[in-house]
């Protein structure tokens, strides 16, 4: 088995996690840096997936599995935007050229994300697999895992006898998760949209490590390992009750004052106010993971609000203790002026 985008904390767990599996014999990790953290028994190779080296790879291991975890929406240590989408976009058009030329690759897992889905104020309530975004993304992180998938159906065409597990993950959280939505929930103040309040899906990083390492098996009786799946944890959080359960209050501001925001911060290298990010925080997105349960067979371990627990506890407090300000949020809203509680009853008399 070889698994790119091993110097990343989420690569390298996936590759300590699938070596302990009896049916995996050896483990190829390859990246562009060597990681700074253990991988186990696993052969690293330091090799760039943007060059055509990694051809040579594959035949030199006679590679059967493929999991390619290097599509990413951050850089890594200084790497720039353009690199990211270097790597994302050639990269995965040279692997998966690498793997059309080999003999031995019958197996390929793809980790995608549900940002090719977009964000838009009329799309709708819930995206299966087979929906259509609005509009197509016009940059960013969305846009590089929409040419990464066309790529990957290409090959799939080209070589219908290779398995491929296409897993489109929502807003990955956990303790150790290095992502713009991460970074945004750890800003002691969380700018948001006046007027919205989206609709957020999340899933662990330990479902994400799970999930891959089923994918990347042969499929058990009854399920099928080969297609495109949402992959999220249960049930949705509104932002504003992310805030609270964070114990961090919000700044509503109007959508040119926030893009102008973003922009300064991201300047400073706080956070990433990407547009896309923008648009998450304005519209939200919530997808269905049906085919995850029943095709799939995949039943995650953390619900939306425990992956998001889990995540606040490991950012310590915030400025407001998350009783106190859920408490006060609740109790102004019982106000009657706000049309909560009950209005007070007038004498008979």
């Amino acid at each position: 088995m070889l698994v790119t985008g091993v110097a990343r904390q989420l690569g390298g767990r996936f590759v300590r996690r699938i070596q302990r599996d009896p049916q995996v014999d050896r483990v190829i990790a390859v990246d562009a840096v060597p990681p700074e953290h253990h991988i186990g028994g696993a052969d690293f190779v330091q090799a760039d997936i943007r060059q055509p080296t990694v051809a040579r790879v594959l035949a030199e291991y006679s590679v059967d599995t493929v999991v390619h975890m290097d599509v990413t929406g951050t850089a890594l240590g200084s790497g720039s935007r353009t690199t990211v989408k270097e790597t994302n976009v050639i990269g995965t058009m040279q692997l998966l050229g690498a793997c059309q030329k080999s003999p031995t690759v019958k197996r390929l897992v793809v980790k995608s994300s549900t940002n090719v889905y977009g964000s838009a104020p009329r799309d709708p309530a819930v995206f299966t697999e087979t929906t259509s975004p609005k509009a197509l993304p016009s940059g960013g992180f969305a846009k590089d895992t929409t040419e990464v998938e066309g790529y990957v159906r290409g090959f799939a065409r080209r070589r219908p006898d290779v398995a491929v597990c296409v897993l489109r993950f929502a807003n990955i959280l956990g303790p150790s998760a290095d992502s713009p939505l991460a970074s945004y929930f750890s800003l002691p103040v969380l700018p948001t949209v006046f007027g919205y309040d989206p609709r957020l899906q999340f899933v662990h990083e330990s479902d994400v490590i799970e999930v891959l390492r089923l994918a990347a098996h042969e499929p058990r009786r009854g399920t099928l390992n080969s297609g495109t799946f949402n992959i999220a944890g249960d049930g949705v959080l509104l932002l504003s009750q992310c805030a609270r359960r964070l114990g961090r209050p919000t700044v509503p501001l109007l959508l040119p004052a926030l893009s102008w925001a973003g922009t300064a911060v991201r300047t400073l290298g706080v956070t990433d106010f990407s547009p896309e990010q923008l648009r998450l925080l304005t519209h939200g997105r919530v997808v269905a993971t049906v085919q995850m349960r029943e095709t799939l067979g995949y039943q995650p371990k953390y619900t939306t609000a425990e992956t998001f627990a889990d995540f606040a506890q490991s950012r310590g407090p915030g400025l407001l203790p998350p009783e106190a300000l859920a408490g006060a949020v609740d109790r102004i809203a019982a106000l009657p002026v706000l049309g909560g509680g009950h209005p007070p009853t007038q004498s008979a008399n």
